[in-house]
Parts: C-alpha cells; structure tokens; sequence
C-alpha cells in the first residue's frame, strides 16, 4: 500500500525533461544491477555528475554540473527488484527534481542484457536552462544516451575509451577536411 510520502510526485504536470533510452550490454543482469546499485559507480561513466553518495540504504545525495552551475539535490530509492529494478525520486525541495529507472532485463536470445533508462527531471533555471544546456550540446537524450555507451564499455571491456590527452600527428594537423 502507497503512504502519502510515496504519492508525492517529483516532477509535477509535464513540466519536466522526459527521457526513455536503452541499449543492450554483453553481460548478466545481475552483474549490471549490482554495479549500479551501488549508487557511487555511476560517476564513472555519467558524465555530468561530480558525485553520488550513499546516506542510507535507501537515500543518497547528488551532486551534478549543470549549465547555471553546479546542482545538488537529494534522492530516495522507491522501488527496487532485485537483479531487475531500480526506481529513484528526488526528495521534496530538491534543485533538481527528478523521477527515473533502470531496468535490466535478459535480451533476446540470451545475448546479454538490455538495460532502459526512463528519467524525467525539470532543469535548473526551467526553460531557460534547457535551451542553455541545448546549447552547449548537453541535450538530456544526447546525455543519457552516451552515458549508456561509456556504462556499456566500462562493463564489456573495463574501461571507457577516449581520445582525451593523445597528441594530434603532424600530417593531421595541417590537413584540410573536405
């Protein structure tokens, strides 16, 4: 039975950012879920957030860069099936207010899992900060998306690849695109 707490809506009307993306990761659903479970990981491969930290079993505290500046907001887990589901709400007067999931579910044919993030949040700032965050190429469903693509190869292959830092060769430099 739902307590009023857990009626409260995070993000009231449609007034929030919707955002439904998944890709399928070469590995058990178990594996996935654990490692998102622990709410810490998930800076690894999101890149907009600075951390996560765990308060209690089920609360954690976020911390995210955003185009105003940085945001903070706390989180409470409010449903969650093992090796399956994990689904999240930010806490009442929180900057960021936020709803979401993730699930993990076997793909067909056995070939890994498919994971699906569903996420509604309202920026910072309303609809000024999204047309800033649009601005700077930080597109709520650009973000998710890439960030599934780095959670992928963080699991397949234990890193996430990048070119950041390697040197641009001589021949490259000069040379015009067409």
């Amino acid at each position: 039975m739902a307590t009023a707490e857990h009626s409260k809506i995070s993000v009231p009307g449609s007034t929030g950012v919707k955002v439904i993306k998944s890709c399928t990761i070469n590995r058990r659903p178990e594996e996935l879920f654990q490692f998102w479970r622990h709410l810490e990981n998930l800076p690894r491969f999101t890149k907009h957030l600075v951390s996560v930290r765990q308060i209690s079993e089920k609360e954690s505290h976020w911390m995210a860069k955003a185009p105003g500046g940085p945001a903070e907001w706390d989180a409470e887990i409010i449903n969650e099936h093992p090796n399956s589901l994990i689904a999240w709400r930010s806490k009442e007067g929180s900057e960021v207010p936020n709803a979401g999931s993730v699930r993990f579910e076997f793909a067909p044919g056995g070939q890994g899992t498919e994971v699906t993030v569903s996420l509604e949040y309202r920026p910072p700032v309303g609809a000024l900060g999204r047309f800033v965050a649009k601005l700077y190429g930080e597109e709520p469903e650009r973000q998710v998306e890439e960030d599934l693509r780095r959670f992928k190869a963080l699991m397949e292959i234990g890193e996430i690849p990048t070119t950041e830092g390697q040197p641009v060769g001589a021949r490259q430099k000069g040379r015009k695109r067409s």
